[in-house]
């Protein structure tokens, strides 16, 4: 009988990831639970999927963190968020190409990692993907894609953007590391879908920095606030799950809850999902939702590590502007949490979440102690001849920026920073985005330890600042931040402005 072979290869991995779980034949001897970067090495290996990309998609949804086997918001479990709902059954379908049972795959963190990397695979064979394709991590962003069931092509774009940023930014989590590297991520048929990111295509007609993506019609309630209903609050809530994730669950007709917006972890990016006058089901009680506005942040209330000062600041300016736009007092009694909705049984924001950091960027008390942007305009910005200089973009920081060809060698234009004191900074870059600019632009980082290198997909994201991430600056005048051409990804590299802010 003659098998197609990717078929053969599932049914082959199946049985070897069985037995690595002491679940072919007799069980495995009692041990204690497998290290993470075990985990997915197993997983990876098993189902011929490229490590580092499996440990970014779990990091884009979960951030490695199981939640003690406690479902999200939209029914996904275990760190590779593997989603049991009405109108998804991944969950039940990673059971199917595993052979793990169910109940293992929500509980037990290996078997989780396994049943995301089968689902990723399984995709990627939809696609055809043959052996030699599968070694190229760019050439899974289409799997990656379908793998975040995501309610509408746009979205399901902003969710693999997310993981291939993360590839390009690095990851250290729970002991797993994947080091910044260059992918160029093939977007096939995504690269014609609506960029959310992109946001002079989509800006929300209530709050001008926002994204707009409808949710479903089956989730909220039409009105017209104020007139129907006076607006004297902003509930503050957590998603628990990913910022493309509850986006998406919005989207769905089954899910019966929204919010107004949602605001990302990263970089504060937010998405505005319905309109003020209409009453959005976040608050879970009738009379709260009639005379509120909801803000959903990305994250868990269980980690920290989602509630980033780059949220906050975001969130509070948008808490402020509906503030001044309603009248409503910016103090603790109307800017609340879910948990303190009467009859609430949400515990959110949670502990984690820092009310007094919060309030102090709402009142406008939250300055930051030193911050400094260079443009390419700037004397502190040195490049040679090779870069270019081009007003082509309307997504420009100033009145130009500077691209330069992509080669094998350095030369990179650099921006020169007065770091006053020692300690930590985030670093943060502006750059008009275009499909034919670079897919893998390397920024250099001169830390306290040493130069790091991330890379940025510069095709999308672009018209806004963009985190790179926080490092160890030493105090002095130097050259801070670098844009290298000695990439192997495509397009022009862009240099246009860089931020740093001391936290």
């Amino acid at each position: 009988m003659n098998l197609p072979l990717p078929r053969l290869a599932v049914l082959t991995v199946t049985t070897l990831a069985a037995l690595a779980l002491g679940l072919a034949g007799q069980p495995a001897a009692a041990a204690g639970p497998t290290p993470l970067p075990v985990a997915f090495d197993r997983a990876a290996a098993a189902h011929d999927v490229p490590r580092d990309l499996l440990v970014a998609v779990a990091y884009a949804e979960t951030h490695l963190d199981d939640h003690g086997g406690e479902p999200s918001a939209s029914g996904g479990y275990g760190v590779m968020h593997l989603v049991t709902n009405p109108t998804v059954h991944a969950l039940e379908k990673a059971a199917e190409l595993t052979g793990l049972p169910v109940e293992k795959l929500r509980s037990d963190t290996e078997a989780n990692i396994m049943g995301g990397a089968a689902l990723l695979r399984a995709h990627a064979d939809k696609l055809g993907l043959d052996e030699a394709a599968r070694k190229d991590a760019g050439r899974w962003y289409q799997a990656v894609a379908e793998y975040s069931n995501a309610a509408s092509p746009e979205v399901a774009r902003l969710y693999a953007d997310a993981v291939y940023e993360q590839l390009g930014l690095g990851i250290k989590a729970r002991g797993v590391a994947v080091a910044p590297r260059e992918v160029t991520a093939d977007r096939g048929r995504y690269a014609h879908v609506r960029d959310l990111n992109a946001p002079v295509e989509t800006l929300s007609t209530d709050y001008g920095p926002a994204a707009w993506v409808a949710a479903s019609s089956s989730n909220y309630t039409a009105s017209s606030r104020p007139s129907s209903y006076a607006i004297d609050r902003v509930v503050i809530h957590v998603t628990q799950g990913s910022y493309a994730g509850t986006i998406s669950w919005f989207q769905n007709p089954a899910a019966q809850v929204s919010a107004h917006y949602v605001v990302k972890s990263s970089n504060g990016a937010i998405t505005q999902m319905v309109r003020e006058k209409d009453v959005a089901w976040h608050a879970g009680n009738w009379n709260y939702n009639t005379r509120s506005i909801g803000i959903e942040h990305e994250g868990y209330v269980s980690d920290a590590s989602w509630f980033t000062d780059a949220m906050y600041r975001a969130s509070a300016a948008l808490t402020r502007a509906i503030c001044d736009k309603y009248r409503i007092p910016k103090d603790r009694a109307h800017i609340i949490g879910h948990n303190e909705v009467p009859g609430a049984t949400h515990t959110d924001p949670g502990s984690h979440w820092n009310w007094t950091t919060y309030m102090n960027y709402v009142t406008g008390g939250g300055t930051p102690s030193w911050s400094a942007t260079v443009d390419n305009s700037s004397s502190q910005f040195s490049a040679s001849a090779n870069w270019g200089t081009s007003t082509y973009s309307g997504q420009r920081y100033g009145a130009d920026y500077r691209f330069a060809n992509p080669v094998a060698a350095s030369d990179p234009a650099w921006y020169t920073v007065a770091v006053p004191s020692a300690g930590t900074y985030r670093v943060e870059v502006w750059y008009p985005s275009d499909p034919g600019y670079n897919s893998s632009a390397p920024y250099i980082v001169a830390t306290s330890s040493g130069n790091q290198t991330v890379y940025v997909d510069q095709r999308s994201g672009g018209g806004a600042w963009r985190s790179l991430g926080t490092f160890s600056l030493k105090a002095g005048t130097y050259a801070a931040v670098g844009v290298s051409r000695w990439t192997s990804g495509t397009g022009y590299v862009i240099a246009d402005a860089v931020r740093l802010t001391r936290l």
